[in-house]
């Protein structure tokens, strides 16, 4: 799933694909906030990302299941 974190006073949004659900960020985001730590993220690729909790200003959460495509035969 693709996210798009917001972060105070920065103009550009940061994109993060990861293999995680909605509620798995949504969780992660929480503890870091609640223990004023960093949010932990890492993508499909292996590549981690850090970001202080309190400085995010939004999440945006992407398709959770991705597209299929290709060529088969319709239902």
């Amino acid at each position: 799933m693709e996210i798009k974190i917001g972060i105070q006073n920065v103009a550009r949004e940061l994109g993060v694909d990861v293999d995680l659900t909605i509620e798995q960020v949504t969780d992660a985001y929480t503890q870091a906030l609640v223990n004023k730590s960093h949010l932990l993220l890492t993508d499909t690729s292996g590549r981690q990302t850090l970001i202080p909790a309190a400085g995010i200003g939004y999440i945006e959460f992407g398709q959770e299941h991705t597209r299929r495509v290709g060529f088969g035969a319709l239902a």
